[in-house]
């Protein structure tokens, strides 16, 4: 599968609008701080199953740092490095493996983990927060990671139909062409 580069951008663009505008609406309001799923994360996860670590690094500090400007601007980078480090790590872990949506289901739900830790670290480490990390881990960690999870599950395949195209077939040996005179 080849990954086309710019209709993942305006997905991740897309995607950045919906949980910027649909997704508050509809997450409950008991649940608004808690649950904050990231869709160009997962579309980040997605280019480093597919197109490698370098280009899922540089994805995730663009996205990282629009999502930095757009929602968190007290402290700008966290999402950044997180999203950027994230995605290089997972590209790195899945190497050569064929990208499948159980993989790209555990990436999402470990990427999570880890994205959503390296955000309370850094906001730990300039005192943004005086949460404990096992309050954070029970209060919104562990529930935006369920729920990406089930998002990457949902959107793993209309992910590779819209953003792959597929490689071209392997050419024929030729001992198939000799054998067909």
């Amino acid at each position: 599968m080849k990954l086309r580069i710019h209709r993942t951008i305006l997905a991740a663009l897309v995607l950045l609008l919906i949980e910027t505008a649909v997704l508050p609406w509809l997450v409950p309001t008991a649940m608004s701080g808690r649950i904050v799923p990231h869709f160009p994360f997962l579309v980040t996860l997605f280019v480093a199953a597919t197109a490698g670590r370098h280009i899922a690094f540089f994805f995730g500090l663009g996205f990282g740092l629009l999502q930095d400007v757009i929602f968190y601007g007290h402290l700008i980078g966290a999402y950044a490095f997180g999203m950027a480090l994230t995605g290089y790590l997972a590209g790195l872990a899945v190497g050569r493996l064929r990208p499948s949506a159980g993989l790209y289901v555990v990436l999402a739900a470990f990427g999570g983990f880890m994205l959503d830790s390296i955000v309370y670290a850094i906001y730990r480490l300039f005192q943004v927060t005086t949460a404990s990390y096992l309050f954070a881990i029970g209060w919104q960690i562990l529930p935006t990671t369920a729920v990406q999870a089930a998002l990457a599950a949902l959107l793993y395949f209309p992910f590779r139909r819209l953003l792959t195209r597929p490689a071209p077939a392997a050419s024929q040996g030729s001992d198939e062409r000799s054998s067909a005179d």
